[in-house]
């Protein structure tokens, strides 16, 4: 639960919505982790096809979490669909940021946390069992077209979300002046 709300946060969480939904239209099906056939996608996922280990660093452990290969929001506008999913332990869901103030991409990722265990050898096997994942479930290829109407939506999604939140203060204050005070 956040500490502190914006305007930025409601505008990000319409923008995973948005991505939710794309990623749904190319599956054909919902894809809620929480319950039905996508949680037993995704279980089969961790369980089955990660035999409940990180795909990042390799360790087994009970509390995976769902890693978004393609991150799932306005930059790199990584889909929700099972192809994109994969699992992570808490400290592996973190990627470090390069000196563009972007963040790494997940091949980048992978290699440092490799590189990082001392385990530059594990990187094209766990690279191969990320790729796989995404050809198990058919994760759209994406055309530049399709990225770009993708990217564009999401962006005028984010802005008119921001916006609103602005306009709707501004009219608080003005009905808050004119009837309470």
């Amino acid at each position: 639960m956040a500490v502190y709300n914006t305007a930025s946060d409601s505008a990000n969480t319409a923008v995973r919505s948005f991505l939710t939904k794309v990623g749904e239209y190319y599956l054909g099906h919902s894809f809620n982790t929480g319950s039905g056939k996508g949680k037993s996608i995704w279980i089969s996922i961790r369980d089955q096809d990660f035999q409940s280990c990180c795909a990042y660093c390799g360790e087994k452990s009970n509390l995976l979490q769902i890693e978004h290969v393609l991150m799932f929001n306005r930059t790199e506008f990584g889909l929700h669909h099972p192809g994109n999913t994969v699992p992570c332990c808490k400290s592996c869901n973190k990627r470090e940021k390069l000196e563009d103030k972007s963040y790494c991409n997940w091949e980048q990722h992978l290699e440092r946390v490799c590189l990082s265990r001392n385990e530059k050898h594990l990187f094209s096997i766990r690279k191969q069992k990320i790729l796989d994942n995404f050809k198990k479930f058919n994760y759209p290829d994406l055309d530049q077209n399709e990225q770009h109407a993708i990217r564009v939506i999401a962006s005028s999604l984010y802005e008119n979300i921001k916006t609103e939140s602005d306009k709707s203060l501004d009219l608080y204050k003005q009905l808050d002046e004119a009837f309470v005070k």
